[in-house]
């Protein structure tokens, strides 16, 4: 037991990475609170859940839109001098918010122009932060830092709704988006305090035209690239968009309030937090990795599409949580190790393009859905695409073990 907690934390031996790994935390648990606080001002603003949809597809259509151009800087400049930057930036949209909530003067416009900003510097942000994980590390650790990454992400899932839940039903949004600009000093602080020796940034690539192109092609002609991409593709579109659906389970299907929607963000949050650590704790990636995860995530899917209360819904929410964090970051490391270290910033913008940049198609499309029928039916398409991208996975599984076989002597 205590091997296996060990080999779950590897990566925080590596004492960039955990600095890194501390100032994350801090800082997206500051994101998450300001997240629940928009998706709650917007939804008592508006009472819509397509005006939900339309806020989430904001945040990421930047990425769909500048996150191949978000990746061509990652791997022009330094990324943590990067980091630094797009992290200073990023306090700018929470204080703003911070004033006009306090003056009361907030409207729907104001929230989405907001969203849009974050997400334009989260296009640069993004892809700088995944690939900046195998500088720290290097290959030999980079499954078991990509599940701790996510185990940041998660935490940071699990502190932020909660904090914000407490905060909105006790004294309003305000202090959530005051709470959340602090957060990203930390993170700078953290950025800053590294020590560059111990980074292993690949060489810079050249300021030549075609860089996006080039990224591409070579996406398009690699297999252990193509594959695990366009699976994303798939449940990114239609199953990864919690940030709509929740909000929306919380008031339209169990009639609760911002404390049930954080109950559940929470608890999904939860969940994934013990995905990512045992699937750190494993350190294994691939296709098949990929199936069963998929599969799991279809299953427990159409499970919370049936829960009949709030409470029998919390459990299958944090499984479920567990099956989407294992799926991503088993796509993620195998995207990783499989790219070459001069296209790393490139490819994980694509990577971010289809994992985040899919949003904008998706989040529109489930809060029509879940406004105009019932959030459950969101949860059941999310089913289908987990189990499509399963059957995918296990078909490139098989092909791939066949083509390993020697053949006869």
């Amino acid at each position: 037991m205590t091997a296996a907690l060990r080999r779950s934390f590897d990566s925080l031996q590596v004492p960039n990475f955990r600095r890194y790994f501390k100032g994350q935390v801090v800082s997206l648990s500051g994101n998450w609170m300001q997240t629940v606080a928009e998706v709650w001002l917007i939804l008592s603003l508006t009472g819509s859940g397509f005006a939900v949809g339309i806020a989430t597809a904001l945040q990421f259509l930047p990425i769909l839109l500048l996150g191949a151009w978000g990746g061509s800087l990652a791997d022009r400049f330094a990324k943590r001098d990067l980091l630094m930057v797009t992290q200073a930036l990023m306090m700018i949209p929470p204080l703003i918010m911070l004033g006009v909530t306090a003056a009361g003067v907030v409207t729907p416009a104001m929230i989405f122009a907001l969203i849009f900003v974050r997400g334009t510097l989260l296009a640069v942000d993004n892809p700088a932060r995944q690939a900046f994980v195998m500088d720290m590390v290097g290959p030999d650790r980079i499954v078991n830092a990509v599940s701790l990454n996510s185990v940041i992400v998660h935490s940071a899932r699990v502190a932020g709704p909660a904090v914000a839940g407490i905060l909105i039903a006790t004294v309003g949004v305000t202090p959530c988006f005051g709470l959340n600009a602090a957060t990203f000093v930390v993170m700078i602080w953290a950025l800053h305090g590294m020590d560059p020796k111990r980074l292993t940034e690949p060489p810079k690539s050249d300021r030549e035209p075609g860089r996006v192109r080039a990224a591409i092609r070579h996406v398009r002609n690699t297999p252990e690239l193509k594959m695990p991409l366009l699976l994303m593709a798939v449940v990114g579109t239609l199953g990864l968009n919690f940030q709509v659906i929740l909000p929306l389970l919380a008031r339209l299907t169990f009639d609760g309030g911002a404390s049930s929607y954080a109950v559940l963000v929470s608890s999904m949050g939860a969940g994934s937090v013990i995905g990512a650590l045992i699937t750190g704790a494993r350190g294994k990636t691939g296709m098949g990795v990929i199936a069963a995860s998929a599969l799991a995530f279809g299953g427990l899917a159409m499970a919370a599409a049936i829960m009949p209360s709030l409470a029998s819904e919390i459990p299958v929410l944090a499984l479920l949580g567990a099956s989407a964090v294992t799926f991503a970051a088993a796509i993620n490391s195998t995207i990783q190790l499989a790219v070459e270290p001069e296209m790393r910033g490139r490819v994980m913008a694509l990577y971010s393009v289809v994992f985040l940049g899919s949003t904008p198609i998706g989040g529109p499309l489930v809060g029509f859905i879940s406004e105009s029928a019932d959030p459950r039916l969101a949860l059941a398409l999310a089913s289908v695409s987990g189990l499509i991208a399963a059957a995918g996975a296990w078909r490139i599984s098989g092909r791939n073990r066949l083509h390993e076989q020697p053949g006869p002597a």
